[in-house]
């Protein structure tokens, strides 16, 4: 650890914390020293580090203990200008923080006018509902938006961190986060400072910035945890891909294949509601610094209006390729049925010709499909893929994208909704209610956001 370089003030007060902490920490090492004793060559390690680490965090604790004893217990705070509350007692609480539990003592203060009492220092120190310190509060997040909740208070955060929780608290705590994500982005925030992306190049020689987006369904929770009508979950992204040829890196002479880049939101709530943090989350890295703005989408309805009406610069709106290939591929099946390997063919020749002459040349290709013999269930099917490729067609220039070296599939979007909606949210079971399901979405796209981003949202400085 760096020297730390203290006022006279400061240093008094630590030495008055050392020699108060003295006989705790040689107790606490005669007892570390026996722990290892006791220990012989083959259970030195394994289950003793963990014995070690609660050990270390009980002395920790007393550390803890022993600075917040020391320091002020909490200030006034006006309840209006001409009745000032009052501290009318001192009251106990046990906090969970990272490294154990500990008794707080700390002012309790009443409001004559709104007939209410509170602890300022319990919003000082950023204590939750809970009673979790930040550091505690922000690990119980970590675990509870990458698995269930109840694995998060059974198996990881016990294994982890050492400490115990009940399901009930990680899902409040995580679920509260999240929304206070959700309102942040709202309030016009962002996490962090800015940081331009080193966006890479198309075939033109123009950096190139993505944005895409989608939805997927999660399920929801009735009154009485009876199943409710699932919601859609939006999920956005920017990102900055590695073009395959080094040449069109930001920097062709870096010896490494630079990292990939993107940040994600994902709400419940309407891509319209949360269109400009989207947009200032471009602005923090750069975005408006590339020379083109190039944008995917499933062609789902309304998605393309989003785009363009919040990034005006997008040159181009691309249909997935791969969304297209499953939508040639359902009307392969239906046009072979039983007849996998026939189907298979058929929707690799039209997946060739889509990419290599575009849409307008599939759509020729469809409209003479033969339909005479066909089966009704066959014939509408046809109906449904070929009006899809016609509403579609002009997202479909697949060549001329190709050979600007532009990207043809949103891979990255719809990894995004597997990603940051489905491995969390749509566990076999799982049912949730709107605002848990909202935060949880929130959350999770922060944490899986580029680096730097779930810590600038932690910082307390």
């Amino acid at each position: 650890m760096a020297e730390l370089h203290l006022t006279p003030e400061q240093e008094a007060q630590a030495q008055a914390l050392f020699q108060r902490l003295k006989t705790a920490f040689e107790d606490e090492a005669l007892q570390l020293a026996r722990l290892m004793a006791s220990k012989d060559d083959r259970h030195l390690l394994g289950a003793t580090e963990f014995e070690l680490r609660d050990r270390v965090h009980r002395l920790g604790t007393h550390v803890l203990h022993a600075a917040l004893a020391e320091r002020k217990k909490g200030g006034t705070r006006d309840a209006a200008p001409q009745e000032p509350a009052k501290c009318v007692a001192c009251r106990g609480r046990s906090i969970l923080t990272l490294i154990g539990t500990l008794r707080l003592e700390r002012h309790y203060y009443h409001c004559p006018a709104c007939h209410q009492g509170f602890c300022p220092w319990d919003e000082v120190l950023g204590l939750t509902p809970a009673a979790l310190s930040p550091a505690a509060e922000e690990v119980t997040c970590l675990a509870g938006v990458q698995a269930s909740f109840a694995e998060a208070s059974e198996k990881t955060l016990p294994k982890l961190a050492g400490l115990h929780l009940g399901e009930s608290t990680v899902e409040r705590t995580t679920e509260a986060a999240g929304q206070r994500v959700a309102e942040a982005l709202a309030a016009g925030q962002t996490f962090g400072p800015p940081r331009d992306w080193a966006w890479h190049q198309d075939a033109d020689g123009k950096a190139v910035a993505y944005i895409a987006a989608d939805a997927t369904g999660v399920g929801q929770q009735g009154p009485g945890g009876t199943k409710a009508d699932g919601r859609m979950a939006n999920v956005a992204v920017l990102y900055n891909p590695v073009p395959d040829d080094p040449a069109a890196w930001a920097n062709p002479a870096a010896r490494r294949r630079p990292a990939w880049q993107a940040r994600y939101l994902a709400s419940l709530d309407s891509f319209v509601a949360w269109g400009q943090a989207l947009r200032r989350q471009g602005a923090q890295v750069g975005m408006d610094r590339a020379d083109r703005w190039i944008a995917l989408s499933d062609g789902g309805n309304g998605l393309e209006a989003f785009l363009r009406s919040h990034f005006p610069r997008v040159e181009a709106v691309i249909l997935d390729f791969y969304h297209a290939a499953e939508h040639l591929g359902k009307l392969a099946k239906a046009w072979w049925p039983g007849d996998e390997a026939a189907a298979q063919d058929l929707q690799g020749q039209w997946c060739h010709q889509l990419k290599h002459e575009g849409g307008q040349a599939l759509l020729t290709t469809l409209r003479a499909l033969d339909l005479r013999g066909k089966r009704p269930s066959v014939r509408a099917t046809y109906a449904e893929e070929v009006g899809y490729f016609a509403n579609q067609v002009h997202r479909m220039d697949y060549p001329t994208y190709r050979a600007r070296g532009w990207q043809i599939g949103s891979g990255p979007v719809e990894s995004a909704c597997k990603r940051v909606v489905g491995q969390r949210l749509k566990g076999a079971g799982m049912r949730w209610g709107e605002d848990g399901a909202n935060g949880v979405c929130h959350l999770r796209a922060l944490f899986l956001s580029d680096k730097g981003q779930w810590d600038a949202f932690w910082s307390r400085n």
